[in-house]
């Protein structure tokens, strides 16, 4: 429980030692990763230049998968033990999931409009990356509503747990039905060799470290505002208490 009255601001801080090495390494692989993708690899033999939105694209879809995964075994597990620091961390990837599934359906639209004429197509991988985008904003919408916290904990570990089977659609889609959307890219071999590699390594490296720092800050964040939360409901019950003593 927080005594907020005996709570510095440095305390409540989520910074650390290991969280400011991450956030460094992030901006400076981040630097590198916009150098070779921008202005050292060149451009692709059938995709051009639209080649370099790839580097952000794969990435993004990689580190969501993690989140997910995340989600996944966090949801299990507290369903297991009923631990508070499984629900938030199965909350807390989920947060960073669904941003970089934004960014992989953003980044996807950019690279479809030169590609095929269009930013969107009803295509089995676009149409299934979408619903999975609205399953786990229904999750993160189930943690919010106005249900007591053991309650909506449960519900949203269910809701976690079911959502990995859209995951697992996504992936296969491009192999169980035929669309417009390429196969799996690096399963292929779509010409990209050399520093178009480099810079591919660089951008998933890059994304990693940035998807891990905002993971520990959230899952700080989420802690903090629980034991407010408990503090606040802890100062409820006993004016309630002493009301009814009095």
């Amino acid at each position: 429980m927080i005594d907020n009255r005996n709570v510095s601001t440095a305390t409540l801080s989520t910074a650390s030692k290991a969280t400011r090495i991450i956030g460094w390494s992030a901006l400076a692989v981040s630097g590198l990763a916009l150098l070779f993708g921008l202005v050292i690899s060149g451009p692709e033999v059938n995709m051009r230049d639209s080649v370099r939105l790839l580097y952000i694209h794969v990435p993004s879809v990689l580190m969501a998968y993690v989140c997910f995964g995340i989600t996944l075994v966090g949801s299990v597990m507290y369903l297991r033990k009923q631990s508070a620091f499984w629900d938030l961390a199965a909350a807390s990837a989920a947060e960073v999931g669904v941003v970089f599934l934004g960014l992989v359906l953003a980044t996807g639209a950019l690279w479809g409009k030169p590609t095929w004429g269009t930013y969107w197509e009803w295509d089995p991988r676009l149409t299934s990356t979408a619903v999975m985008f609205i399953m786990y904003v229904g999750y993160l919408a189930i943690r919010r509503m106005d249900f007591s916290p053991e309650v909506r904990s449960r519900r949203a570990a269910v809701v976690g747990i079911i959502s990995i089977l859209n995951v697992i659609i996504v992936h296969y889609s491009v192999q169980w039905w035929r669309g417009l959307h390429q196969g799996q890219t690096f399963g292929l071999d779509p010409q990209i060799r050399d520093m178009q590699y480099f810079a591919w390594f660089l951008g998933t490296v890059a994304l990693a470290l940035v998807g891990s720092w905002l993971l520990i800050h959230r899952f700080r964040v989420a802690w903090l505002e629980r034991q407010v939360e408990e503090s606040q409901l802890v100062r409820a019950l006993a004016e309630r208490r002493r009301e009814a003593g009095e």
